[in-house]
């Protein structure tokens, strides 16, 4: 497997793993669009996207980073620098 298909694997459990806690078809969901302007997803849901992620890929991700993480694209930056640092 190379490492762009660990990527777009990887993406596709956090695009699933976002969705299900959104309560979206992964389809309503773009790269861009915001979870909470666009979702109405409120910072518990952030919560709990952050904690899905640190336990289904087994990193840490610093609080701080809720910040940072509106979207998809930007999720997927933050695990993928988790991941990279726990290496």
């Amino acid at each position: 497997m190379t490492s762009t298909d660990i990527a777009a694997e990887r993406e596709n459990q956090i695009k699933e793993l976002v969705a299900d806690i959104l309560e979206l078809e992964p389809d309503e969901m773009t790269r861009t669009s915001r979870f909470k302007e666009d979702h109405e997803a409120d910072s518990l849901l952030a919560i709990e996207i952050l904690a899905s992620l640190e336990k289904t890929f087994k990193i840490t991700i610093a609080q701080q980073e809720l910040a940072r993480m509106v979207n998809l694209e930007s999720v997927y930056e933050v695990v993928a620098e988790a991941a990279a640092a726990r290496q």
